[in-house]
């Protein structure tokens, strides 16, 4: 369940006008701001970017670029963008940042739907002139490239079979590739095939059978073994295949964890999923924790980011 709390009815052309008012001048209103789109659904956020565009030949965006700074002109930015474009934009930061994020490139190919992906991979290519393929494939080598580049180019099967022999065929070629990690480059090869090439709720069969099997959590047996790129990030397949939400509140609980807050994570996670299951995420987030999410990011934030975040959350500060 979505955290967005939008109107049914509103005029973008009032909503356009009242943002020009707000950053026209010497002073930016950014209270104006965060109360309009902060309470706009991507189709409402696009008409105010056309409204804005035709009444004053000017895109919203970059006036905001200029108005806005830090982590709230980030949060802003990721937030008013269409969201196709913003999984490519999140994806080419991922890259071409020093410290590459690999987690973030597997993220978009493992917790969208296949047409999602499509056409977050038709946004990439209309907005860097070249493929997410090409991009990940120029910045990884190995295994972990033949992973994320069959990650983000998979159109995974969408229906309800399950090959229950399979499944446990597969469960077993996941165990010895495990077992044998950084002795048998034959088996890695074998983990990037299933998990590139199987449906999702084929793949959740393997992993439940593995459990079954074996004794204990396929993700458990990565977390202990993980400590390469390629399989930390088949581990990260893995866990949004198998349950995204609970992936994105470790992100969450990670981004919030020991002596600083890592933004860009809040920030990704929350604009992502906000329109779409942020809510049953801050249950499973409580559930964890102890303590709301909402609490946990007011603590760690600040000044209009805060208010910002806490409003998509479908909390005003």
């Amino acid at each position: 369940m979505a955290t967005l709390i939008a109107p049914t009815n509103h005029s973008p052309l009032e909503d356009a006008e009242a943002i020009r008012k707000a950053v026209k001048g010497w002073g930016t209103d950014e209270k104006v701001i965060i109360t309009i789109l902060g309470h706009r659904d991507a189709i409402q956020r696009q008409k105010i970017r056309e409204a804005y565009y035709e009444l004053f030949q000017e895109d919203l965006i970059k006036r905001l670029e200029s108005e806005l700074s830090g982590d709230f002109e980030r949060a802003m930015y990721r937030w008013i963008v269409e969201p196709s474009e913003r999984y490519a934009l999140l994806a080419n930061i991922a890259l071409r940042h020093a410290d590459r994020n690999y987690d973030v490139i597997v993220e978009i190919a493992c917790a969208l739907s296949p047409e999602e992906l499509f056409i977050v991979r038709r946004a990439y290519h209309n907005r860097y002139n070249h493929s997410l393929e090409e991009d990940v494939a120029a910045n990884t080598s190995g295994h972990l490239r033949q992973l994320l580049v069959g990650l983000v180019s998979s159109f995974r099967y969408g229906g309800n079979e399950i090959n229950a022999k399979l499944a446990q065929s597969e469960a077993d070629i996941l165990h010895e590739a495990i077992k044998l990690k950084d002795k048998n480059s034959n088996k890695d090869e074998e983990v990037i095939r299933i998990l590139t090439t199987r449906s999702k709720i084929q793949l959740v069969a393997t992993f439940n059978r593995y459990r079954d099997d074996h004794g204990i959590a396929i993700t458990k047996k990565l977390s202990d073994e993980a400590s390469d790129d390629f399989h930390k990030a088949v581990h990260v397949a893995i866990r949004c295949i198998q349950d995204h939400k609970k992936y994105y509140e470790k992100v969450l609980r990670n981004a919030m964890k020991g002596g600083g807050t890592n933004e860009d994570a809040l920030t990704r996670v929350i604009v992502t999923r906000a329109e779409k299951d942020l809510n049953d995420i801050k249950e499973i987030y409580y559930k964890r924790n102890s303590v709301h999410l909402e609490d946990s990011v007011a603590k760690e934030t600040s000044g209009d980011y805060k208010k910002f975040l806490l409003t998509l959350m479908g909390k005003e500060d």
